[in-house]
């Protein structure tokens, strides 16, 4: 098969995140209904990191199953072991240093020009004004922050959840790519309509976050098409570029690490949903909504299996 037809299929497999996409736009659903799907998000990630970490920890299993067997040492088990543990490492910590930097951004944002006055003084002695405007008091106000630090927190998760799937469906898009390359044209079809399934379960759980998302005034802020737009091409972008870099090259490593760094972000941002679930004290909407989602993302990862991947 063809790089063009190969970078369809890839194509394919991904664009089906957008299906999700638009429950992020809901404005006021009913805070029962806004606990469910923040936890039937954390559901369709649990079942990712099993997912991802099934398949990383699979080269490791195999070598340590030969050296079992006399057939080979512990050095590629110790080697498979370190981007594993250096992966899953890396996926996790970034993302808490990348967040703690965008909290210090927006805490020491610095005040712009003064606005209206907001106090009258009147010098009591004679000498330098003690207020440096006429004796005038002024209020200021922080300067606006830009670039992502000024994203409210919704906006900002949704943007680590979004990474962390695209970096689970780049390793999709190499087994789709290596699957072509080699002629299993078959195999990589299925692979597409299987993980195209996936990734409509996984646009879901990006927009999740922004449901019923607001502003300091309690206004409804509503993601605009372009940033659900933009969160979908990070999510699912990757897998056609996973598919151009399978078709010409094979390389378990490089699939280990995409995988384990993958599953770290995922791991960071289940950890920011549980608070999220966790403050409104309802396990049971919490524990059903988990449900729903794994057994969403087992259902389609069913039909991966049927394929034989």
């Amino acid at each position: 098969m063809g790089l063009g037809q190969t970078l369809l299929l890839g194509l394919i497999a991904g664009i089906t995140i957008v299906l999700g996409l638009p429950i992020g736009r809901m404005e006021r659903p009913h805070p029962q209904l806004k606990l469910f799907l923040n936890a039937t998000a954390i559901g369709v990630l649990l079942f990712l990191v099993w997912d991802v970490l099934s398949a990383a920890w699979e080269p490791i299993d195999s070598a340590l199953g030969a050296f079992h067997e006399g057939d080979g040492g512990l050095h590629r088990a110790f080697g498979y072991g370190a981007l594993f543990a250096g992966g899953l490492a890396v996926g996790l910590l970034a993302l808490v240093g990348y967040d703690r930097y965008l909290d210090r951004s927006k805490q020491t944002s610095t005040p712009v020009k003064p606005i209206e006055p907001a106090l009258a003084v009147e010098p009591a002695l004679p000498g330098p004004d003690p207020v440096g405007q006429g004796g005038v008091a002024t209020a200021v106000r922080p300067a606006p922050v830009r670039g992502i630090a000024g994203w409210s927190p919704a906006r900002r998760l949704a943007l680590l959840i979004a990474v962390g799937i695209g970096l689970h469906n780049f390793a999709e898009g190499l087994a789709i790519g290596q699957s072509a390359g080699r002629g299993a044209v078959a195999l990589a079809t299925m692979l597409v309509v299987g993980f195209a399934l996936h990734n409509a379960t996984e646009g879901f759980g990006i927009v999740a976050p922004l449901v019923g998302d607001l502003d300091e005034d309690g206004a409804v802020r509503r993601p605009g098409w372009g940033f659900l737009l933009a969160m979908g091409l990070i999510g699912g972008g990757p897998t056609a570029i996973g598919t151009a870099v399978g078709h010409g090259f094979t390389s378990e490593p490089v699939s280990v690490i995409f995988l384990t760094l993958a599953a770290g972000s995922i791991i960071y941002v289940i950890t920011q949903l549980l608070g999220v679930a966790a403050r409104a004290r309802r396990s049971d909407i919490v524990c059903y909504g988990v449900l729903v989602g794994l057994l969403a993302g087992f259902i389609t990862d069913a039909v991966v299996t049927a394929a034989g991947a």
